[in-house]
């Protein structure tokens, strides 16, 4: 079986995952320690058969480089993705900013390294999507009135709900629910399609996934036009579990801060790897700059809580988001 179809591990931790969940259990399994095998997460939003090719070379090198074989475990589901690396069914992750804060809050992940694009930007932006010719503009979608139909992302998503209900809609006192005639939530490829043929009007997408659009279906991409970008958002991280083997750890973090760097024709055809991704390089990084999200998340918590006329929870919302702008003000 190759490497990039989903192992009988991983169906496994899927097929946990989805029980815990559905029962309820909130027991995390016993610490990963050195595993035999390392399996890596990864958040998919364009799917295994089109993103699997993409990534194979790297978790190829990584098993080479951390002496355990590695074995992807690929979903464009935040949740399931974040359970499993909670129950210690998953190791190491590439995740997008609202996910990876879910898995360091409640997974016992950290962050090791963050992603950097082609022309050395480590942000991206969100989008609102139409299709290409329609004619519609931002004004016509923020005036409502149930007249289209609209993609959204994941409730979990970054860039495909938390940005656009901050930045967008928040902002203006819009709610999708009573702006749009129907409201569906799906991955950002999916939604992609949905304009490009028309079953929505009107949907979130990001900068990256316009990226892997034109590249791998650009008769889609000719189809889909832009009528709104976000302000920049940390791009994706690399996340492990704390309690995994501290040797391991080093490893993999020493493989992803030195993949694709230095001179030579090793470093050249890493590089070229990275390049199929859409990145230059993995730069160090930490938790905390995922802080402007948190923001993100805190601001739209004090929004539902006031929607609810929730005191104690406006109070919670209030402090979370006084506590990181202080954090900011501080940082250089």
């Amino acid at each position: 079986m190759s490497r990039l179809n989903l192992t009988r591990r991983a169906l496994a931790a899927a097929a946990l995952v989805l029980t815990v969940a559905a029962c309820g259990g909130g027991e995390r399994e016993a610490p990963a320690g050195a595993p035999e095998t390392v399996v890596f997460s990864i958040l998919s939003a364009e799917g295994q058969a089109s993103a699997g090719p993409l990534w194979q070379p790297l978790l190829e090198d990584m098993s080479e480089a951390i002496g355990v074989p590695v074995e992807p475990f690929f979903g464009s589901n935040y949740t399931v993705l974040v359970e499993a690396m909670r129950g210690g069914q998953t190791h190491v992750a590439w995740f997008s900013a609202k996910p990876a804060i879910e898995a360091i809050d409640r997974a016992e992940a950290e962050v090791i390294a963050r992603t950097v694009d082609l022309e050395g930007r480590d942000s991206y932006r969100s989008t609102l999507i139409v299709r290409a010719g329609s004619g519609i503009t931002l004004d016509d979608v923020l005036a409502c009135g149930r007249r289209y139909d609209f993609g959204i992302g994941d409730a979990q998503s970054t860039s495909g709900t938390l940005a656009p209900m901050t930045f967008l809609f928040n902002a203006r006192g819009v709610d999708p629910n009573q702006c749009f005639s129907t409201v569906r939530a799906a991955n950002h490829q999916a939604n992609a399609f949905a304009v490009a043929t028309g079953v929505v009007d009107v949907a979130t997408s990001n900068t990256v996934n316009t990226v892997f659009l034109e590249r791998q279906n650009p008769q889609v991409a000719e189809q889909i036009e832009e009528i709104w970008q976000s302000p920049p958002i940390p791009e994706s991280g690399i996340l492990l579990r704390e309690d995994l083997d501290p040797a391991l750890k080093e490893r993999i973090r020493s493989f992803f801060l030195s993949y694709g760097q230095g001179e030579g024709a090793e470093a050249e055809r890493q590089r070229e790897v990275l390049r199929g991704l859409n990145y230059s390089q993995f730069r160090a990084a930490d938790g905390s700059y995922l802080d402007p999200v948190r923001e993100l998340a805190a601001d739209q918590a004090l929004q539902e809580a006031r929607a609810r006329g929730d005191q104690a929870a406006v109070a919670e919302a209030e402090a979370e988001l006084s506590r990181l702008r202080a954090r900011r003000e501080v940082q250089p």
